[in-house]
């Protein structure tokens, strides 16, 4: 961070779009524009990462840590690019505008990729730009499309139950299924490059107009990926590549069973040996996503809770270091002018905080965490901040600031919002009020969710932590964003320095 900025978080699928789900169509250029209008630094998003309706859509949940998630391709640029006809995109099915429905979207849009690899697939071997693309992530590709493609052809089960030869990589059977379902790999490289196309395409007009893309790295990935599977020695898995020990977080004030994510930690000690070859590999590749990008779970780079795998819930785990400093020596090594946010949300150790003192990684303040009774004190109270962070009114993970007023304070949490402000706080203006203390607070990064800069309730929060359904869904329309709205936002940038 540079310099004194604000931003906006807005995940891409929330975007407006006549397609079911935001993408990187105009209604994306018209979302950077807006946050040029009001002075904006920074926008940031979720993992680009392909979801699925199998995985409740979230984005930190993928079948790859490198592949790109098709359902973000506009479809108007697919024409504009000749990839498609007016024909083909000119009826789309009606669909919801104030959220995403995941399964009409996947179904619409996997018909219109179809028809446009039908159209191009003879031109790809004389497609320049696509073999170029091909043959610089070729890392990463030919084991996401084979493994994506093989997984669609064994009806989604996961690759610890697929044939052994397949699950254990053996290079004829691996030779075999890559003839055998070569259209199936070359239309999922096709999508890729048309991906990474378009996004190239909105970050560059991003990087022209001064705003910079901050975007999430999750640190754990699927057992379930072409990552685990294409790099097993990695993690923690038996021989018969079944997780032994999964990754989660021991009991706390929040739960008293913890939380299992069920991703298998990684052999860390392996994982130093290769000189850190496949965490490089990630990190460059979102360094072409991303200027800026936040390390989710940042604590478990210093040290993990690591759970039998066989365990229900996540009590029965234990703490297991890590090599933060060697391995972020050797990231700086080889990426000196990184910028990495620490999400260091929760119960943070002092050997993590050491960590992020000699690397000077910001970590996250968040304001609907400030107003508890030992406010005076709560480093997320404006009053507490330093300036080498980033400051958030909520994540995508908490309730809109307007939700969390009415539905999880009471009256005496109220009444310290309204104490510390000054005035009293009421539903219809505390938004603005929180904003405006993130906004002044001396923080060098001040980041504001879009549903907050609405005032929008409860209903409209992005995520709900351990619900199952109805999560990543929200969107916003294109007349919420009014010329009034614009205005505000921008002389409050303005006045608190950070334009």
């Amino acid at each position: 961070m540079e310099k004194r900025g604000s931003g906006i978080l807005l995940h891409i699928t929330s975007l407006p779009s006549s397609y079911g789900i935001g993408d990187f169509g105009s209604e994306a250029y018209f979302f950077a524009d807006f946050l040029a209008e009001t002075h904006q630094s920074y926008w940031q998003i979720l993992p680009l990462t392909l979801t699925s309706t199998a995985y409740g859509n979230s984005p930190y949940s993928s079948f790859s840590a490198f592949a790109g998630n098709t359902l973000l391709i506009s479809p108007e640029r697919m024409l504009k690019d000749g990839f498609l006809s007016e024909a083909d995109i000119q009826s789309p099915p009606e669909f919801p505008r104030d959220r995403v429905d995941f399964a009409a979207v996947t179904k619409y849009k996997e018909k219109l990729f179809r028809t446009a690899f039908k159209k191009t697939k003879d031109k790809l071997a004389d497609h320049n730009d696509f073999q170029k693309f091909c043959g610089e992530n070729t890392h990463w590709l030919d084991n996401f499309c084979l493994f994506i493609s093989i997984k669609n052809h064994l009806k989604g089960i996961d690759w610890g139950r697929w044939p052994e030869e397949l699950r254990d990589r053996k290079e004829s059977a691996l030779k075999e299924w890559t003839g055998k379902l070569h259209d199936n790999i070359l239309q999922e490289k096709f999508l890729q490059y048309v991906f990474f196309t378009q996004w190239t395409a909105l970050k560059n007009y991003c990087d022209s107009i001064n705003i910079k893309i901050f975007g999430d790295i999750p640190i754990y990935v699927n057992y379930d990926s072409a990552d685990v599977w294409a790099n097993p020695e990695i993690f923690s898995l038996d021989k018969e590549k079944k997780p032994v020990f999964v990754a989660g977080v021991p009991p706390d004030y929040f739960s008293s069973t913890g939380q299992l994510w069920g991703h298998p930690v990684y052999k860390w000690d392996i994982i130093k040996k290769t000189k850190y070859s496949w965490w490089l590999q990630r990190v460059e590749h979102n360094l072409k996503l991303y200027h800026i990008f936040r390390l989710d779970h940042f604590r478990g780079f210093v040290g993990y809770w690591e759970v039998p795998a066989t365990e229900k819930t996540a009590i029965n785990g234990k703490w297991v270091s890590a090599p933060a400093e060697d391995f972020f020596n050797t990231l700086f090594k080889h990426f000196p002018q990184i910028s990495i946010v620490a999400e260091d949300l929760g119960i943070i150790t002092p050997d993590v905080r050491e960590i992020m003192k000699k690397f000077g990684f910001p970590g996250m303040k968040v304001l609907l965490f400030a107003f508890g009774e030992e406010l005076p004190t709560n480093p997320y109270a404006p009053h507490n901040h330093v300036k080498n962070c980033v400051v958030y009114t909520g994540t995508h993970d908490n309730n809109t600031v307007k939700g969390w007023f009415k539905k999880e304070l009471d009256v005496e949490g109220k009444k310290r919002v309204s104490d510390y402000i000054g005035h009293e706080a009421t539903d219809k203006t505390i938004h603005w009020d929180i904003i405006r203390l993130a906004m002044m607070s001396v923080a060098d990064m001040a980041i504001i969710p879009m549903q907050d800069i609405l005032g929008l309730g409860e209903k409209d929060r992005m995520n709900l932590p351990a619900s199952p359904e109805g999560n990543w869904e929200w969107r916003l329309a294109q007349e919420q964003i009014t010329p009034p709205l614009a205005k505000k936002f921008w002389e409050m940038t303005k006045i608190y320095g950070r334009d």
